[in-house]
């Protein structure tokens, strides 16, 4: 069980633009209950034990409106609000100049809005039983049959779906690895499509909490079905 002893740094991934929601505004500042996607997140944050500090990237043009909203709705711990890059992993890049190594770091997507206080204590619990292990991500067995296709869409394997998870966010890892991981990334020009995918290419060793079907990441119109 969770000791309680380690305390996480949260980066909170607001950057987006939204293009394929068609808003007009990023899609981060889409209200649900009359509150911005985003804030849904740091709410959960500010409440949880497990979480010492925030830091939100966003859009160097929304820097002032996310502050606006954490004075607003009293979000203490947010200590800092930075720019955000062309790409997503720039983004945390640019957030983890201001994390320790020696700290936890976890990484969520600011307009993933149904975020558990629950994710984090486990994998503190993880990290804390087992040294060897570097990170633990969030993720859920697939529903569908998978299929893998070629360039022509012709099916060339069906893979055992219990093999696969599909991955959410929260991600957390130890500091000095996840920032060793993005510095090589850079080093190599590797774009990666989520954290884990660059601790795991430097040799990281990284476990899967199994999460709910709810955490949903809220990105095409779609979606806005399910809000």
């Amino acid at each position: 069980m969770y000791s309680g002893d380690s305390k996480i740094t949260l980066i909170v991934a607001a950057a987006g633009v939204g293009k394929r929601m068609n808003l007009g505004y990023p899609k981060q500042f889409l209200e649900i209950e009359g509150k911005p996607l985003f804030l849904k997140v740091l709410e959960v944050a500010e409440k949880s034990s497990t979480i010492e500090s925030i830091i939100v990237v966003t859009g160097l043009e929304s820097i002032e409106l996310v502050k606006k909203f954490c004075k607003e709705y009293q979000i203490q711990k947010v200590t800092r609000v930075v720019a955000g890059g062309k790409e997503r992993q720039y983004s945390i890049e640019n957030a983890l100049e201001y994390c320790q190594d020696n700290s936890i770091i976890a990484v969520q997507d600011g307009v993933r809005p149904f975020l558990k206080e629950k994710y984090f204590s486990q994998a503190l619990e993880i990290l804390e039983r087992d040294l060897d292990i570097d990170g633990a991500v969030v993720g859920v067995p697939l529903k569908d049959t998978i299929k893998r296709v070629n360039s022509n869409g012709e099916v060339i394997e069906t893979p055992r779906r219990d093999e696969y998870i599909a991955i959410h966010t929260p991600q957390i890892f130890r500091g000095k690895i996840l920032k060793e991981a993005y510095r090589k990334a850079r080093e190599d020009k590797f774009l990666g499509t989520d954290d884990s995918s660059l601790v795991e290419r430097i040799g990281g060793r990284i476990k899967v909490i199994i999460g709910d079907y709810d955490n949903l990441k809220i990105t095409t119109v779609e979606d806005l079905k399910f809000l």
